[in-house]
């Protein structure tokens, strides 16, 4: 193999391919990207078994072949090459990283000993138009779960709905939901559920053009496709919650408020939260929510939040780190915030856009 190219555009796309390289894997093989020349580009593809990742990069292909190369080494020998012309070539069992000052060798492994990282793209599923893929799913992914003791809880569910699709995620304290409304059909037959880790990595990629999304049942696969770059995982297999049952359908006090100076309030307050369980009240008044939390041994702290009401006055008990997550996520300011009683979930709404709910459960205090 022999490649020319340019050493900006290698560390942009190695960059990315170093997302899929974990450092606890046993296999050795797995610390390796691999490079292959296809179709007039080099290849960079890159996976630690539960996400796969191939970009392409321009170059000049002056002859082809494959290798593999320790994947975070050649990112550092990279990174540190002025923006120029260099030159990539296998000899021997190495690869020669040279530019006009530099020359560089690395030992390689044969393709032969790398994972193929999908052998179908599989069926088309949905297609995210330029930037709407971050901006649907960075709205609920935050909720999912992070223990993997229930696998269905670390995913982001996907469902049809008679006019587009649903996306849902929760980890038994929190949920987090919104309908989308899309002109094209969505072609899913049955409901998935996307691996959280799979939907942070493909936010990346969505500013850069449409992703489209791909399932290949016989693989038990998902791809994640945009431009020159794919993203691979598993699907989830399991029974996601029945979040319809923990859904509010009454609503007795609903507060209008702003999302930032919420946010301002709800950290200032979690300084003392913190040493009480991180337990923080909101207590709902006629022109203001009261932010508090107290620390005997040290002090309290209370905020006021203008705010607009609807109903009768309440009070309800959070942990703190829940709704400062769900405050740093959602990027519009006009909020609105629905409880029934102190006992029973709370519910940011955004007042735009009504088909999205996070839902929190309370603390009883």
């Amino acid at each position: 193999m022999k490649v020319t190219l340019l050493s900006e555009n290698l560390q942009k796309k190695l960059s990315l391919a170093n997302h899929a390289i974990s450092s606890r894997n046993q296999l050795p093989i797995l610390a390796h990207v691999l490079l292959e020349t296809k179709e007039g580009k080099l290849s960079l593809s890159s996976t630690d078994l539960e996400i796969g990742i191939e970009t392409t990069v321009p170059c000049q292909v002056d002859e082809d072949g494959a290798t593999t190369v320790p994947a975070k080494l050649f990112l550092e020998i990279v990174n540190s090459l002025p923006q120029d012309k260099i030159i990539l070539e296998t000899k021997d069992g190495t690869l020669h990283i040279i530019s006009k000052r530099t020359k560089s060798v690395l030992q390689t492994t044969p393709k032969d000993e790398f994972p193929m990282l999908y052998s179908e793209k599989g069926e088309k599923l949905l297609t995210f138009v330029k930037g709407s893929f971050k901006e649907i799913f960075s709205k609920v992914v935050f909720a999912s779960s992070v223990e993997a003791t229930r696998p269905a809880l670390s995913g982001v569910l996907v469902k049809k709905t008679h006019n587009g699709f649903v996306v849902v995620a929760t980890d038994g304290y929190r949920l987090s939901l919104d309908e989308v409304k899309q002109n094209e059909e969505a072609q899913l037959q049955k409901p998935v559920i996307i691996p959280s880790r799979l939907i942070k990595e493909a936010t990346n990629l969505s500013e850069g053009g449409d992703v489209t999304m791909y399932i290949s049942e016989k693989n038990n696969q998902l791809l994640f496709e945009q431009e020159e770059t794919v993203l691979v995982g598993r699907v989830i297999e399991g029974e996601f919650p029945h979040y319809e049952k923990v859904v509010p359908t009454d609503v007795a006090t609903k507060a209008f408020f702003d999302r930032e100076e919420m946010q301002k309030a709800v950290k200032l307050c979690a300084i003392f939260a913190r040493e009480t369980a991180n337990i923080i009240t909101l207590s709902l008044l006629k022109d203001k929510i009261v932010v508090a939390a107290k620390t005997p041994s040290l002090g309290e702290n209370t905020v006021e939040v203008e705010a607009r009401l609807e109903g009768e006055e309440n009070e309800i008990a959070f942990n703190v780190r829940y709704i400062v997550e769900a405050l740093s996520n959602i990027p519009d300011n006009d909020m609105a915030f629905e409880m029934t009683g102190p006992l029973n979930p709370g519910v940011f709404k955004i007042v735009s856009k009504p088909e999205f709910l996070h839902l929190i459960m309370p603390i009883r205090i």
